[in-house]
């Protein structure tokens, strides 16, 4: 189970996800009229902006990790566990993120493909352009680093349900210390008894009569 060192990280960027989603709409009001409408069209953008950049951070480290995570939830998980176990329902949500990945994959892929061709036109293009590609990138993502955040503790609690339950085809602790003690007491009750003390043979010194 090698993916679950990886379980971690996404519940890190799961939560980061979130906070920058909360930070922004703890000021998201402020540029706006009491209809929703922006009046301060600026701020509005640029808070968006920042909102959007530090979420297609926490949306790389689901990239990177996320398929993997997901197979070996899948792979451990039983059918048991998806008719009506303690995580039946997250492992239901798991489609809402593989959903997410793709979209955010495709997102990514074609970033690639444009760094690429700015990389292979006039020197200085992509100094000119990067920035607003960036802006573009995360905007398109930000949906889906929504959807990531929203659904990911599902995945994070199926995770550690799948990896700390016991396994079947070992014993338990409790299993293993009865047999522990059954056979300390077995050593100990069929020792072998220690070999008799031969007589001490009688004493050749003479001794006198009074």
């Amino acid at each position: 189970m090698a993916w679950r060192q990886h379980v971690p990280a996404l519940a890190s960027a799961s939560a980061g996800i979130k906070q920058a989603e909360d930070a922004w709409d703890a000021v998201s009001d402020y540029f706006c009229d009491h209809d929703g409408w922006p009046v301060d069209e600026k701020g509005y953008a640029d808070g968006k902006v920042v909102r959007d950049a530090q979420a297609w951070k926490h949306v790389k480290v689901f990239l990177a990790h996320g398929p993997e995570v997901l197979a070996g939830v899948r792979a451990a998980a039983t059918g048991a566990d998806y008719l009506g176990g303690p995580i039946s329902e997250d492992l239901r949500r798991l489609s809402s993120i593989d959903a997410a990945l793709n979209r955010a994959g495709q997102i990514q892929r074609e970033w690639d493909d444009v760094m690429t061709i700015m990389d292979g036109s006039l020197p200085g293009t992509r100094a000119l352009y990067e920035g607003r590609a960036q802006e573009i990138r995360n905007a398109e993502g930000w949906h889906d680093a929504h959807e990531l955040s929203l659904h990911s503790p599902a995945l994070v609690r199926a995770a550690e349900y799948v990896t700390n339950r016991p396994d079947p085809d070992q014993p338990s602790q409790t299993e293993r210390a009865r047999v522990a003690l059954t056979r300390s007491a077995s050593g100990t009750s069929t020792a072998p008894p220690p070999p008799p003390v031969p007589p001490a043979s009688p004493s050749t010194t003479p001794h006198r009569s009074r």
